[in-house]
């Protein structure tokens, strides 16, 4: 087996497209090596398998499982196979959370299935919860180096109200709210924790949100760049985020969106 241990790693939760690919193929082309989690279909792995192979080519190693990272026994054997791959002395510089499962249904509506608590409690378990829940684990079998990086990604949902987007909605404010309490509760561990607010992004998560076309077209309307944000533009920030340079920043959340905000 190679010699792991001396390697920069990071780990993607949700990393196989959108956001958390660009910032795989980033950290990668800055020397990273990469484990990623990522749920597809079998339909998609072809595409997945590509798009891995592209970051390979850089010479770093990736290390990639395809099971339901949200599932309590399956954080649990993937972190021993993680553990294990890096030995003692391995350790983990990167964390970033790029979970997108959730309900996008409507409170109100005469023709489909509406918005249901146990919708909530799926989405933000996922797309929030998880970060915590992934971080402890983290910490409890001594994964994290010193200085260690935490990065998330939230949107301008946050705050705007969106048809059918209740739920994400909820799930982005909670991990806005994690994110400031465990820079707070884990900075004794050096442990630096932030969020990133991208604007609007077309990914393939994004695409499946209600009146996505409309939510486009304003962006479009109100960015002073005259564009929307790439994947790549706010893979360039969770760089920034991880370099020595940085240290300084946690708890907070960060808008990369080219002034998409401003109006």
């Amino acid at each position: 087996m190679k010699n792991l241990t001396k390697k920069q790693w990071a780990l993607i939760l949700g990393g196989s497209s959108g956001l958390g690919l660009a910032t795989a193929k980033k950290l990668a082309a800055n020397g990273y090596s990469i484990f990623i989690i990522h749920r597809d279909r079998r339909a998609d792995l072809e595409e997945v398998k590509f798009n891995f192979q592209e970051i390979t080519s850089s010479g770093v190693d990736l290390v990639s499982y395809n099971v339901d990272l949200v599932k309590t026994d399956k954080r649990q054997q993937v972190l021993k196979e993680i553990k294990t791959k890096l030995g003692a002395q391995g350790k983990l510089k990167v964390l970033v959370h790029s979970i997108a499962k959730g309900n996008l249904k409507p409170m109100n509506s005469q023709t489909e299935k509406e918005l249901e608590n146990v919708d909530f409690q799926i989405t933000l378990n996922a797309m929030a919860i998880s970060l915590y829940d992934w971080t402890k684990d983290l910490i409890k079998v001594d994964l994290f180096s010193k200085d260690a990086r935490i990065i998330s990604f939230t949107s301008e949902g946050n705050s705007r109200a969106w048809e059918g987007y209740a739920a994400v909605s909820a799930a982005k404010a909670t991990l806005e709210s994690l994110t400031r309490n465990m820079a707070l509760e884990f900075a004794s561990l050096g442990l630096k924790v932030n969020c990133i607010q991208a604007g609007v992004t077309e990914t393939k998560s994004f695409k499946m949100i209600p009146g996505h076309k409309r939510i486009k077209e304003n962006a479009l309307q109100r960015n002073p760049q005259g564009r929307l944000t790439s994947p790549e533009d706010v893979a360039n920030v969770v760089y920034l985020l991880t370099t020595p340079e940085a240290q300084w920043i946690t708890g907070s959340v960060i808008k990369v969106d080219g002034g998409e905000s401003l109006r």
